[in-house]
C-alpha cells in the first residue's frame, strides 16, 4: 500500500492507494497476496495482519505486537516492509532502515519463525542498519543479503553466516549498484537466488576508477557541505560491470563471458531462467542497442537470442527484478518501441518474435499474465495520454478490449492478484477524490470497498482545463491550466508554470492533484495567477516511442 497526502486550502487527507509503483519495486516486495489471491497481509497498527481483498472486515492477526517485541525490549519492531518464505511459515522483518540515495534500502533485518514462535535477528556482528535486499533461499532455509558491498548467506538452522564475497569496498560494489545505475536504470538489489538455492547470481561494479562530484546539501545541516558521488560525467567512463554466480557454501565466483567492452555497456537486468542459465539485457554505451543473452552458468558462455536498434535510443525492460516467462519457460513476453509504438511482443528462446497488442497506440505498461485465462492485463489509454485504463488482449495475440468501464474516465491504477481474478483498484480525475476499491476481472464488478472520506468530499477543488499545442515540427502536446477565479479574458495575467516532465514522469494526468497549489500558500487562483503546465517531447505519453527518438538520456554519459 502507498500512502499519499495532499494539502490543499488549509485541508490535509490522507490517501491509501492499493498497489506499489514500478520505481518502488526493489524497496518492498509490493502486495503481499495470500496463495489463493484473495487476500493480502499489511503492517497495521504494528501488527503483521491479513484481509480479506473481497470485503470489509476484521483483520486476522499473523504477527501481533507481543511476538514482534524482541526479548529485553519494550516496544515491538518498526516493521518498514516484510516477506513470506514460500512455505509461508517464517516471515522477514526489515526495520531501522536508512538511505542509499533515493530510498532506504539499508536496515536490519529479522526473521520469525511461526512453527517455534522465535523472534532473531540476522547479521549477528554487522554494522547497525547495514544489511540490504535479505531474501530467503526458495526452500526457506537461508536467508541471502548484502552488507557493506559484500554478499552473505546465514543459514537459519543455526545462524551460521558464510561470506560469499571478500573484495568489496566503498568502490568495488558487489550485489547492489553505483550511483548511474541507480538513478538512471533502477537498479538497487543487485542479486538473485538460483531456482535450485545452490547459488547466487550477482553483479559487480567496479567504480574504482570514477571521480567523485561533489553534490552540495543545503537542507540537513545549518552550514552546508558537500557529499561526494561516483559520478561520470560526460565523456568519462561508466564503471565496469560484469555478472557472476558464487555457491552459497563459499568459493569462487564464475564470471559470465559476456561479449564486448565490460566498461562500455549496461547490463540493466538479469534473472534466471533455468537451472544452469541467467538471461541478461545489455545496453550499449549510447543505449540504441539492446541484446538479449543466455549465459550458461556452469561454463559462463553466453549467446545471444534477440536484438534491436534505434538511431537515437532502445530503453532497458520496464521492471528491474523479474522476467515475464510464459507456457513454461518457453517463451517470455517483451515490451519493445521497435515499430512507433510500445507494444508487447512473445518470444521465443531462438529470437522468434510474436506482436501480441498490434495497434496504433502505446502500452504503457503490463498489469498482469494470466497463462489459466489465456490473458494479458496491461495499461493503455490509446485516445487521451493524460489518461491510464485497464485492457485486455489474448495471449495468443489480438484486439485490445478495455476493461476498465467507461464512466470512469481519468486515471485508473490496478494491482492485479496472483490469480488474476480480482485487483485492488483505484479511480480519480481532477475534479474526483480517489477512490479505492476491489474489482473482480474482467467484469470490473465492484467487491468492497469505494468510500469517500467525509473530509474529502468538502474539499474545495480547482477548475482544471486541459488543452493542446502543436508545434511548429508538428508534434501535438498536451498541457492544463487553472485560470484565475472571475477570470477575464480582456485581461492579462501572470502565469507560474509547473515543469518537471521528463522521460519518467508526466505533468499533464487527468488525476486527482493535477491543478492544485502544491507549495503556495494559499490559492493561486483567488490571488489572480494562471497556473499552467505543458508536457515536454520526452515525457512517456502520446506515441512514447516517437517521443524517444527526439531526446538522449542522461544516462547516455
Amino acid at each position: 500500500m502507498i500512502q499519499h497526502t495532499v494539502r490543499q486550502a488549509g485541508v490535509t487527507v490522507a490517501l491509501l492507494l492499493a498497489g506499489t509503483a514500478a520505481t518502488q519495486a526493489q524497496v518492498g516486495p509490493g502486495t503481499q497476496w495470500t496463495k489463493d489471491g484473495y487476500g493480502y497481509l499489511k503492517v497495521q497498527q504494528d501488527e503483521l495482519v491479513q484481509l480479506d481483498a473481497r470485503k470489509t472486515g476484521q483483520a486476522l492477526t499473523i504477527l501481533s505486537k507481543q511476538q514482534l517485541t524482541p526479548q529485553g525490549a519494550t516496544a515491538p519492531l518498526k516493521v518498514r516492509r516484510f516477506s513470506l518464505s514460500d512455505d509461508g511459515k517464517q516471515v522477514l522483518l526489515n526495520t531501522n532502515t536508512k538511505k542509499v540515495w533515493r530510498y532506504d534500502t539499508r536496515g536490519d533485518y529479522w526473521v520469525y519463525d511461526l512453527a517455534t514462535k522465535q523472534l532473531t535477528q540476522l547479521g549477528k556482528g554487522r554494522p547497525e542498519s547495514s544489511l540490504m535486499f535479505a531474501k530467503f533461499s526458495p526452500d526457506g532455509k537461508k536467508v541471502a543479503y548484502v552488507s557493506e558491498h559484500n554478499l552473505y548467506v546465514e543459514n537459519l538452522a543455526d545462524h551460521r553466516i558464510t561470506q560469499l564475497t571478500t573484495d568489496g569496498t566503498d568502490r568495488l560494489i558487489n550485489g547492489t549498484f553505483d550511483w548511474v545505475y541507480e538513478e538512471e536504470l533502477d537498479c538497487r538489489d543487485g542479486f538473485r537466488w538460483a531456482p535450485d538455492g545452490q547459488s547466487l547470481a550477482y553483479w559487480q561494479l567496479d567504480a574504482t576508477k570514477t571521480r567523485n562530484y561533489l553534490m552540495l546539501n543545503t537542507t540537513d545541516a545549518l552550514y552546508p557541505y558537500t557529499v561526494p558521488v561516483e559520478y561520470p560525467v560526460v565523456g568519462q567512463d561508466p564503471s565496469r560491470a560484469r555478472i557472476g554466480v558464487v555457491p552459497v557454501g563459499g568459493g569462487a565466483t564464475r564470471w559470465m563471458d559476456i561479449p564486448g567492452d565490460a566498461v562500455q555497456h549496461y547490463l540493466p537486468r538479469m534473472e534466471w531462467s533455468g537451472k544452469n542459465e541467467l538471461i541478461v539485457q545489455q545496453l550499449n554505451r549510447r543505449q540504441n542497442e539492446s541484446s538479449i543473452i543466455l549465459c550458461n552458468t556452469t561454463t559462463g558462455t553466453a549467446k545471444s537470442i534477440f536484438s534491436e536498434t534505434d538511431k537515437a535510443w532502445v530503453d532497458a525492460k520496464d521492471e528491474a527484478i523479474g522476467w515475464n516467462w510464459i507456457e513454461g519457460g518457453k517463451r517470455f513476453v517483451w515490451s519493445s518501441e521497435k515499430d512507433g509504438w510500445r507494444h508487447l511482443y512473445a518470444v521465443d528462446r531462438t529470437g522468434k518474435e510474436q506482436l501480441l497488442t498490434p495497434g496504433n497506440y502505446d502500452v504503457i505498461s503490463l498489469a498482469t499474465i494470466s497463462e489459466p485465462a489465456g490473458t494479458i492485463y496491461f495499461m493503455a489509454s490509446p485516445s487521451n495520454a493524460t489518461q491510464t485504463y485497464l485492457y485486455k488482449v489474448p495471449l495468443k495475440g489480438g484486439k485490445a478490449e478495455r476493461v476498465t468501464p467507461a464512466a470512469l474516465i481519468g486515471s485508473n491504477s490496478y494491482d492485479v492478484s496472483p490469480n488474476g481474478k480480482i485487483a485492488l483498484h483505484t479511480f480519480s480525475n481532477t475534479g474526483t477524490f480517489p477512490v479505492a476499491d476491489v474489482v473482480s476481472l474482467p467484469s470490473h464488478a465492484r467487491l468492497s470497498g469505494g468510500e469517500v472520506p467525509e473530509q474529502a468530499r468538502n474539499m474545495k477543488l480547482p477548475k482544471t482545463e486541459f488543452f493542446q499545442v502543436k508545434t511548429v515540427d508538428g508534434v501535438t502536446l498536451d498541457g492544463w491550466m487553472v485560470k484565475p477565479t472571475n477570470f477575464d479574458s480582456s485581461k492579462k495575467y501572470p502565469i507560474v508554470f509547473y515543469v518537471y516532465g521528463e522521460p519518467a514522469s508526466q505533468t499533464v494526468t487527468d488525476h486527482f492533484g493535477t491543478g492544485l497549489n502544491r507549495l503556495y500558500q494559499g490559492n493561486m487562483a483567488d490571488d489572480g495567477y494562471i497556473y499552467a503546465s505543458l508536457e515536454n517531447r520526452g515525457a512517456p505519453a502520446r506515441a512514447a516511442a516517437s517521443f524517444a527518438r527526439l531526446f538522449t538520456t542522461t544516462s547516455v554519459i
